[in-house]
């Protein structure tokens, strides 16, 4: 097993904090690899026989530890990542001087209804409030992969892999959050202008001080994604990473039509998130993953057809493609390796704004 992570930049944990961080993550392994494979396996055999799968699901009796554990075991997390955060004080700032991004902070931005009213991911309290929560969501992240993406080796590959290699002098970041996925986007293209857009101070602040301590020179404004501000026609490259499943779909229409707008002549958008895989039992778990860990907007998405919400909005090419986290990235369609684990079926949005050329100053 594979230490576990600290928050970025902190001392070592405690080794209590360390053990408690462990069980946790090899109690969801186990959900992960031993109870969704059997679960998965009797579902589609009594579904053979005839039966509904969604009622094959929840009339075996694995069903209601699989779906308690599912639960209880994010609770858990929080809970121990939370006590791990408290317990190692955060590094001190690099001095101004070496200070090299810019941070822009909106104290009357209003946040809408629909971000406020969830604690997303079942983290209490959300990562709007307190600059702790930010810290403890940054934790959070490295986990939430069982503990496969603990340098965030998996934004890294998205960026890698998702966008063709050609100039941007400006991308946009809607959703950046504490910049685990704007940061790799500025090292692997340094001469672009990167922004990065987020409704919440306390992650935003944390992004700065992150990408700051790691040297990379990153624009973090406080915004709505749906209504940045930045000049239409300015951008070449619009991306987001797990964003769009925690919109509801009146605010994807609003995404698209900004992304759009903000895109030059040429540009593109790539989002990373999720989308059904056809395998009903699969498909059924990663819905109701969404009511269990407070992702209500999850089965909408599911639902909704991004690509005519691009289309509507004025882009082309509109399509979904899969990718694997397992260090291959973007595959170029919508069809995954076979797997027998649970798993989050991530995929890349791709769309693009008609015309040819870059972005305008």
């Amino acid at each position: 097993m594979n230490p576990t992570p600290s928050p970025s930049g902190s001392a070592a944990l405690a080794v209590e904090e360390q053990s408690r961080i462990d069980f946790v993550l090899a109690l969801r392994r186990r959900w992960a690899d031993r109870l969704y494979p059997t679960l998965a396996d009797r579902a589609r055999t009594a579904s053979r026989d005839g039966r509904v799968v969604t009622t094959a699901v929840h009339e075996d009796a694995l069903y209601p530890w699989f779906a308690w554990l599912e639960r209880g075991s994010q609770k858990m997390l929080w809970r121990a990542v939370t006590d791990a955060v408290r317990s190692v004080p955060e590094p001190e700032d690099l001095s101004p001087a070496a200070v090299t991004g810019s941070l822009a902070l909106d104290d009357d931005l209003a946040l809408p209804d629909w971000y406020t009213s969830v604690d997303i991911h079942i983290q209490p309290g959300g990562i709007w409030r307190h600059d702790e929560q930010a810290r403890v969501y940054e934790l959070g992240a490295k986990l939430v992969m069982l503990g496969d993406n603990d340098d965030y080796a998996f934004h890294d590959l998205f960026a890698a892999t998702a966008v063709p290699d050609r100039p941007y002098r400006r991308i946009v970041d809607l959703g950046c959050g504490f910049a685990k996925s704007t940061r790799p986007f500025k090292r692997r293209f340094p001469e672009a202008d990167v922004i990065g857009v987020d409704l919440s101070a306390p992650v935003l602040r944390l992004g700065h001080r992150l990408a700051e301590r790691s040297g990379v020179a990153l624009d973090l404004r406080q915004g709505d994604a749906t209504a940045t501000g930045i000049a239409a026609g300015s951008v070449e490259l619009v991306t987001a990473t797990m964003l769009i499943h925690e919109m509801p779909p009146p605010v994807l229409a609003d995404l698209m039509s900004e992304a759009a707008r903000l895109l030059a002549p040429g540009g593109l958008v790539r989002i990373l998130d999720f989308h059904p895989t056809g395998d009903p039992v699969r498909d059924l778990a990663m819905r109701e993953h969404g009511l269990r860990n407070n992702e209500p907007y999850l089965p909408m998405l599911f639902d909704t057809d991004l690509g005519q919400l691009a289309r509507d909005a004025g882009l082309v090419d509109a399509r979904w493609v899969a990718f694997d986290e397992r260090g291959v990235g973007r595959l170029d369609r919508l069809e995954w390796p076979e797997r027998s684990e649970w798993h989050f079926p991530w995929a890349v949005f791709e769309a693009t704004q008609p015309g040819a050329g870059g972005a305008t100053s």
